[in-house]
């Protein structure tokens, strides 16, 4: 029992260290419970100095004050709040709320949960040096009980036992310090797990709240319209409504609080895109006239743009409140849309009027109707009435439009207005089914069907506008001139643009229809529905797969390999051009780099599946047997691929030969490397065999060529003339370098012509083939212009013995070749006849 204060201070140590509602105390007792070991007399002295420097090391920390005091007034506060909320929220209020208040609610206890673990996490920073202490004296003093146990039983100098004592004593007191601080931080760890359950029992309530709501939608809630009472109840109502608004204000105050930095952010972004475009809308002319590429239609959209500075500004601010605070109180979301509704409608593209006509202008209409309607909640019979009053106006006021362009639309072969009219007549429907459902008592569903249709409806224009904003201001910096420092953005600009585009259009259709879903309440059990399918597990042995975890893998890996791709671009295509290196090492450190993101995103990507480190042995093991079997010259092609990419024997862009394959090397990947031959083939090539394999490389230090030319010359011409003349026919020869020299040689005596020789030099190996070509025809006419001769190859034909018709064939020959020649000179008179 001696050691029993050491043992609980440990424990309570990590009772403080522990989260929130996972203490076991038999876990800990039995992590704490490691045994004990005696300190050996040798080392006796130097343990005893080192854990006394513990010791008061601690009782030093502990003089400096409980650094969780600071903490208290952040917990009293949340702590006020989440209860001034919670007893105004039960189980049977929360039922009776409408959709949009419930909706509001989950957002507040949201943020309050968010508050909690942010205050959580400064917490365990703060106790855990003094856990930590805690834990370290407990360990100590085992061991001092231990070794005094001990030396109780063995014969030990008095010194050392006089030391152990101390020892002993120096750690109780540092016990004793921190004591204090272990018991309020105790205290006020229990403090905050009481506030979580609160927080968590109130989500619960409200998420209990919203689903009652969602599957009562096909239930009468009300009596049928021609019973409503006009008057019924009406200070109840306004006393709701009042604390509704109330609620919604401290939340927006509290919300507003806790997140100023995201407000500077917004604040800040807004400051700058103020002058930025203030700036763009001076020089608009210039600036569209500097723009190479841009369309029509794209410069007609930009410079609605800039020359609305203040509206595109307002808009993407607003749009900007909605993207980095998705869960800021709806009251916040529902003002920046108010708010942006002019400079969407001043900012849609002049096609998109041209194409859609008003129907822009009829969604806001309808969209600003109905927002209105907040303002009668205080009675229920007149707010009834007025969403079947905006029912029954959207119905007529859209059937009218439809009507008015039905010969338009019909013969039109656009499929986007096609596609338009049929959305018309769905709306219609919708509104018929709200207002019927409202006049039969379903008051619920038709004020969710009119608030889903008419509000998701105006977010998909306001989105579309954001989009075509940023999407036009895009457009014209990439095709300015001073982009052009960017090669990678030069060189691929309409493909980078379009890449931006798509993914902007993307996130903006994936946020509109998270906004869809969720008007037509059909996110959150959708939502509920996927998440229970991705998280059903196969277990096989100790191996557990499920559907998350593919689908994280395989995004993870898409992730990996598109970022692998985009640095590999960027190292080659942008810093390596521009940073002088040597030769080879761009394109190995980019290889590298792609292979190595690509390597640690598919380990990421086993982490984030699931995968344990047992589960990755089995694999590997599997693997080596895999190598070991059938897989070695796999391997040598990899590590083959290493060797070239750090010896660097080639490169891209160099002509080599390989087993009597020519052609020039297009990539070099880990395993094998391509090759485009000059006949246009594309020939993959093993690395191991670059590495065993006898490798030309004619472009590894530079792009010399050599140029040879053999040509013979009929005897009895003179050989100095012909060498001067092979010489001059070399120096007019344009891409022949003069460095190395050229030569001409005179090679030999051949059986009919006297043999010579060129060898010159060519700094352009691409062209070589032209060049040596262009060399040849200047050599031919540099011979024909000098009279020299080119002698066909002769032969000597010795015949020892012949039959009488072969000679009586061989004389006929030889009388028409004489008759011939006498005959010619009259020919060229033209004084032969023409028989």
């Amino acid at each position: 029992m001696r050691n029993a204060p050491g043992r609980i201070l440990l424990v309570l140590g990590l009772i403080i260290t522990a989260p929130a509602g996972a203490q076991d105390t038999g876990s800990m007792v039995a992590a704490v419970s490691t045994a004990p070991e005696a300190i050996a007399a040798s080392a006796i002295p130097f343990r005893g100095d080192d854990d006394e420097r513990f010791a008061q090391d601690v009782i030093e920390r502990a003089s400096e004050g409980d650094q969780s005091v600071e903490l208290v007034p952040r917990l009293d506060a949340l702590e006020a709040a989440v209860r001034k909320q919670g007893k105004s929220l039960s189980a049977r209020q929360a039922q009776k709320l409408p959709v949009i208040r419930l909706e509001s609610l989950a957002r507040q206890w949201r943020f309050y949960d968010r508050q909690y673990a942010a205050w959580r996490i400064q917490l365990k920073h703060v106790t855990e040096s003094i856990s930590n202490d805690a834990e370290q004296l407990g360990k100590r003093r085992a061991n001092w009980l231990l070794t005094r146990e001990s030396a109780e039983n063995n014969d030990l100098a008095p010194a050392l036992r006089k030391q152990i004592d101390d020892v002993l004593a120096r750690i109780a007191t540092a016990e004793k310090a921190i004591s204090e601080p272990l018991d309020a931080q105790i205290a006020l760890n229990r403090r905050a797990n009481s506030l979580a359950a609160l927080i968590h029992k109130n989500q619960d309530v409200v998420e209990a709240a919203i689903t009652q709501t969602d599957s009562r939608l096909m239930l009468l809630d009300s009596p049928p319209i021609w019973n409503a009472s006009a008057g019924s109840d009406d200070n109840g109502a306004v006393d709701s409504l009042k604390a509704g608004m109330t609620v919604e204000s401290e939340f927006l105050a509290e919300y507003s609080a806790a997140n100023a930095g995201t407000s500077r952010l917004i604040q800040g972004f807004a400051l700058v895109l103020l002058v930025a475009l203030v700036f763009l809308s001076l020089r608009s002319r210039r600036i569209i006239a500097d723009a190479d590429g841009v369309s029509i239609d794209g410069a007609d959209a930009a410079l609605r743009v800039l020359r609305r500075p203040f509206s595109s500004w307002l808009l993407l601010v607003m749009m900007s409140v909605l993207v980095l605070e998705p869960d800021a109180p709806i009251l916040r979301h529902q003002l920046a849309l108010f708010i942006a509704l002019v400079p969407v409608l001043r900012l849609l593209p002049p096609a998109v009027f041209r194409l859609l006509g008003p129907w822009p202008y009829i969604v806001a209409a309808l969209y600003l109707f109905n927002l209105f309607s907040v303002l009668l909640l205080a009675n229920a019979t007149y707010y009834r009435l007025y969403v079947l009053l905006v029912d029954l106006f959207g119905i007529g006021l859209i059937v009218w439009r439809l009507l008015k362009t039905r010969r338009e639309d019909s013969e039109t072969a656009n499929i986007i207005r096609r596609i338009v009219r049929d959305a018309g007549w769905i709306a219609c429907a919708i509104l018929a089914v709200a207002a019927v459902a409202n006049v039969a008592g379903n008051v619920s569903l038709a004020v969710m069907l009119t608030d889903a249709l008419l509000f998701s409806t105006y977010v998909g224009l306001a989105i579309f506008a954001a989009a075509n904003v940023v999407e036009s201001l895009l457009r014209l910096w990439m095709s300015r001139s001073t982009t052009s420092r960017f090669r990678l953005i030069a060189d691929n600009a309409e493909q980078v643009f379009r890449f931006v585009s798509r993914l902007i259009r993307l996130a903006a259709l994936l946020g509109w229809l998270t906004i869809l879903l969720n008007e037509f309440r059909i996110l959150r059990p959708a939502y509920h529905g996927v998440m229970a399918m991705l998280g059903h597990s196969l277990s096989i042995g100790e191996i557990s797969i499920s559907l998350g975890n593919v689908v994280t893998f395989i995004l993870s890996v898409l992730l990996a390999i598109w970022l692998a791709r985009t640095t590999r671009h960027i190292l080659r295509d942008e810093i390596f051009r521009s940073v002088p290196v040597s030769r080879g090492i761009a394109s190995s450190v980019s290889s590298l780099s792609y292979y190595a993101i690509l390597l640690l995103g598919v380990l990421i990507a086993l982490a984030a599946a699931g995968f344990k480190v047992g589960q990755l042995t089995i694999i590997l093991g599997a693997l080596g047997v895999g190598i070991g079997l059938g897989l070695q010259n796999v391997v040598n092609n990899f590590v083959s691929g290493l060797i070239l990419m750090f010896e660097r024997p080639l490169q891209p862009g160099d002509v080599v030969e390989i087993d009597g394959t020519t052609g020039r090397v297009r990539e070099i990947g880990m395993r094998s490397t391509a090759l485009k031959t000059f006949d246009g083939a594309d020939v993959v090539v093993p690395n191991g065999n670059l590495l065993s394999e006898k490798l030309v490389n004619w472009t590894l230090q530079d792009l010399n060529r050599r140029i040879d030319i053999d040509i013979g010359v009929a005897y009895g011409t003179d050989p100095e003339r012909m060498l001067a003349l092979m010489m001059e026919v070399i120096r007019a020869t344009p891409g022949i370098t003069d460095e190395p020299e050229p030569a001409v040689l005179f090679s030999g005596f051949g059986a009919s012509s006297l043999d010579f020789s060129i060898r010159a030099w060519t700094t352009n190996f691409s062209e070589w083939v032209k060049i040596r070509s262009d060399m040849n025809l200047r050599l031919h006419r540099a011979l024909t212009d000098a009279g020299i001769e080119i002698p066909f190859p002769q032969q000597d034909l010795h015949l020892r013995t012949i039959s009488t018709e072969a000679n009586a064939t061989l004389l006929a020959g030889n009388s028409l070749s004489r008759r011939n020649r006498s005959t010619a000179p009259d020919a060229d008179t033209g004084d032969s006849s023409d028989s």
